[in-house]
């Protein structure tokens, strides 16, 4: 886990520094938008995953489904996932969010120079972790709630980056039994 932290937050941070130097301040608060919004979506799946009850996908992988096997994999692999959304995810977007509000906060002050430096970017960086806190907070609510319909979602995403892709992510941790098909009758599948 540790070495796919690294990974990810090092790749995450490259394209993020890269892309800020790029763009002009108002696009790059569309960065940080998006960075504090992924690791609210990827925290909001991984208390969904937590929280969810597997009885009722069960009903839908007999009925074939789409993403309803997905969604048992999701839920009987929920400590992994909740890993892997909540922590790995999660964290690295928390880090990332200061690093770009600083760098905007930077931007900003080589435009204004007669702005106070600490002022600027502590307030920039003291609102992305309100954000990023308060969106956390409203998004475990709504996890609770709706766990089972965010679960089939994923599992639905799950289900199609497979079927087009060939890729399977469900291969790992606790498998759920399935027949070896093709590319081409998952893709019909998951086209119904």
């Amino acid at each position: 886990m540790a070495l796919g932290t690294f990974l990810i937050s090092l790749i995450s941070s490259y394209t993020s520094t890269h892309l800020l130097d790029a763009l002009p301040v108002v696009p790059a608060f569309g960065v940080l938008a998006a960075i504090i919004f992924s690791g609210i979506i990827f925290d909001i799946v991984g208390v969904a995953a937590t929280a969810a009850n597997e009885v009722p996908f069960h009903a839908m992988a007999s009925d074939r489904v789409a993403g309803a096997k997905e969604a048992i994999w999701i839920v009987r692999n929920a400590p992994s996932v909740a890993t892997f959304c909540n922590d790995m995810i999660g964290d690295i977007a928390g880090t990332l969010s200061g690093a770009v509000g600083t760098g905007i906060a930077f931007a900003l002050l080589r435009n204004f120079h007669y702005w106070n430096q600490g002022l600027v970017g502590t307030l920039l960086i003291s609102l992305a972790a309100a954000a990023a806190v308060g969106g956390k907070a409203l998004g475990k609510n709504v996890a609770i709630a709706k766990a089972g319909d965010i679960v089939h979602a994923v599992g639905r995403i799950i289900y199609a980056w497979e079927a087009l892709t060939g890729l399977r992510i469900t291969n790992f941790g606790n498998t759920v039994g399935r027949r070896v098909q093709g590319k081409k009758a998952a893709q019909r599948r998951f086209m119904k």
